[in-house]
């Protein structure tokens, strides 16, 4: 790969670790191709990025936007599920949903609003009920 799209790759990157507030990260080991599409495809409805791309690069970009901690995080095969402006917790939601029938994806690491958390905050994040949710509690 030439530098020059490692570069491109980077830069896309730090956009996404900028603009999303919530970033989950996960192991995917074991996946199959059918699994891999029906997680997608689950994301997708959902408006979150999903993305595998080489460690080392989304450590540069996680670095150069200045996200922290992430060393014990990015090792092995990792992917990164970047939430949309609209639902931070949609990415959490969806991984709850897949791993009830699939045990390929484990959680490593959540970002969220700024702060990294244990792998296990997904779960308290997939429970809480989306923007939508709460504001038609409040209108009935």
């Amino acid at each position: 790969m030439s530098n020059e799209n490692k570069i491109k790759i980077i830069e896309a990157a730090e956009e996404r670790f900028k603009n999303s507030p919530g970033i989950y990260f996960a192991n995917y080991t074991g996946m199959n191709v059918n699994q891999a599409t029906e997680l997608r495809k689950q994301f997708r409805e959902k408006n979150v990025r999903f993305t595998i791309v080489k460690n080392t690069l989304n450590k540069i970009a996680a670095k150069n936007v200045g996200i922290e901690g992430l060393e014990n995080i990015l090792l092995g095969q990792v992917a990164i599920a970047f939430s949309d402006e609209e639902d931070p917790t949609a990415p959490a939601k969806v991984i709850k949903e897949f791993k009830k029938n699939n045990d390929c994806l484990d959680v490593l690491g959540v970002y969220f609003d700024g702060e990294l958390f244990d792998p296990d905050k997904y779960k308290e994040l997939a429970d809480l009920p989306s923007e939508k949710e709460l504001l038609g509690k409040l209108v009935v």
